[in-house]
C-alpha cells in the first residue's frame, strides 16, 4: 500500500484567493494548473472580465487595462506578479490581488494593499 501511493502523482492543488478591486467577490485558484504566467494572466481575465473590460496584466503606458497584479509571498512582502520565475512564485505566493495600476506602483509606501 505504501508502494502505490510513492508511484501516484501528488493530487493535492496549491489554492490561493484571488480578489479584484470593485469586484464584490473573492476567487480560489489553483496555481499549479497553470504553466507559467502567460496561461495564468488569460485565467484571470477571464474570471474578471466584467470588471477590468480587458486584460488585466496590461504594462503601464498600453492602451489596455490598467490594472495591475499583486502578490503576498511567504514573508509577507507584496510583489508584483511577474517578477520572479514562475516555479518561485508559486512556491511562495500566499495571496493575490489585482489593483489598479497607481496602487501598485505605491508599493513602496508604509501602508499595506492587501
Amino acid at each position: 500500500m505504501a508502494r502505490k501511493a510513492e508511484t501516484e502523482p501528488e493530487a493535492v492543488g496549491l489554492f490561493v484567493k484571488v480578489s479584484m478591486d470593485g469586484a464584490p467577490y473573492l476567487r480560489k485558484i489553483d496555481l499549479k494548473v497553470y504553466k507559467g504566467y502567460k496561461e495564468f494572466r488569460e485565467a484571470l481575465d477571464i474570471m474578471f472580465k466584467c470588471f477590468s473590460l480587458g486584460e488585466v496584466s496590461r504594462k503601464e503606458g498600453s492602451n489596455g487595462c490598467e490594472y495591475a497584479i499583486i502578490y503576498e509571498d511567504k514573508d509577507g512582502d507584496l510583489m508584483l506578479v511577474g517578477d520572479v520565475p514562475w516555479e518561485m512564485f508559486i512556491s511562495s505566493c500566499k495571496r493575490l490581488r489585482i489593483v489598479k495600476g497607481y496602487e501598485a506602483r505605491s508599493l513602496k509606501s508604509s501602508q499595506p494593499i492587501l
